[in-house]
């Protein structure tokens, strides 16, 4: 458990510290996929589609369908068992083309056991504004499995919901006119003053005069004009190659169902003791006052001393030297074998006392 806990911690911090490319940084304004969704019918499953009595609208859907067909079945009554009415997802990506290929989700809306071995029937996809952009058909994969007999029933994974790659083709075109952009946004995934002024800085070294500027914390703005280059196309592609140092808020993230604790290479405590069960955990700073010697030209410093110690009855002492540094603390507490979700209550009370510098963020 320690050696993973450090292990992740030289990670985040490796990771902070070297330049990263501004594409894995920020979103570039305009560029983006569409949300598309679509109810439709899956075909040919072995007797684990809908039950009609508790989801009529499968029957609805399956009339509408034959009659298009030209089948008319109005008054008939069938109750087939391989058949299911199903919901239909995807994301249009940005710059899509007509005739290019997508993949889709196909969620069971009704009482299905299983859609496994089912074929989509053609779909419609519809955005937002109501319009079809592409149209899904195809066999499923299913996510999971199911089996049963007459006394047990047994079910791994998901089997009502599942993908067909390349299941849809793309109808529509969203209308974008990219080539015809003045000015062009950058938006940061994670919004910081630091990170945006160090993109502002990074583009205009890389194109010698002043193209980008920062609006506020989660925008730059990029003067296409200003670039001297043929398309904004042009200026993505070199900006997306730069490289920049970013900066992030020191975070520490709990997960309480598996007990995992992640956090950053910045976060700190400061003075502190708590004490849980049998354990107690104690952090002390003493600073020390450092005077020049008489008649010289020196200054006065102040040297940070910390000191940490966390202790249970009877157990032993277990020392941590540099007790400003989280870190180090659950460090500690992996050497006197504190269960993950012990040292996660530790970390909401030192967090409740307001000793911990860092965003705490619970799962």
């Amino acid at each position: 458990m320690i050696r993973l806990l450090l292990a992740l911690l030289l990670f985040t911090a490796a990771a902070w510290g070297e330049p990263i490319r501004i594409k894995d940084l920020v979103e570039f304004d305009g560029v983006r996929g569409n949300d598309l969704v679509g109810y439709g019918l899956v075909v040919g499953l072995n007797g684990t589609g809908d039950g009609i009595r508790n989801a009529p609208f499968t029957e609805e859907i399956m009339a509408n369908l034959l009659e298009r067909l030209g089948a008319n079945v109005t008054g008939e009554e069938f109750r087939p068992k391989n058949v299911a009415a199903v919901f239909v997802t995807a994301e249009l990506p940005p710059f899509a083309r007509s005739g290019g290929r997508i993949d889709v989700t196909v969620s069971a809306i009704g009482d299905a056991k299983s859609l496994l071995g089912g074929t989509l029937v053609m779909t419609p996809l519809n955005g937002a504004d109501g319009q079809i952009y592409a149209v899904a058909q195809g066999t499923i994969i299913a996510g999971g499995i199911s089996a049963e007999g007459e006394a047990a029933r047994v079910v791994q994974g998901v089997p009502t919901a599942g993908v067909i790659p390349s299941g849809a083709r793309v109808e529509r075109e969203v209308e974008f006119d990219f080539s015809g952009l003045s000015n062009l946004r950058l938006a940061l995934k994670s919004a910081d003053f630091t990170t945006a002024e160090r993109i502002e800085r990074a583009v205009n070294a890389d194109f010698g005069r002043r193209v980008a500027v920062m609006q506020d914390a989660g925008t730059v703005a990029v003067d296409i004009g200003a670039a001297g280059m043929r398309s904004p196309a042009h200026v993505i592609s070199r900006i997306e190659g730069i490289l920049v140092e970013p900066e992030t808020r020191a975070r520490v993230v709990v997960d309480q169902r598996s007990g995992t604790i992640v956090m950053g290479a910045d976060v700190r405590i400061s003075r502190v003791a708590v004490a849980q069960g049998n354990l107690t955990l104690r952090v002390e700073e003493s600073p020390l006052v450092v005077q020049p010697n008489p008649f010289s030209e020196g200054a006065t410093v102040v040297v940070p001393r910390s000191s940490a110690s966390i202790g249970t009855d009877g157990t032993g002492l277990a020392e941590v030297r540099g007790g400003t540094d989280l870190a180090e603390v659950v460090a500690g507490l992996n050497a006197l074998g504190v269960a993950p979700h012990d040292m996660i209550d530790i970390l909401k009370s030192i967090n409740a006392a307001g000793a911990l510098h860092a965003e705490f963020v619970v799962n």
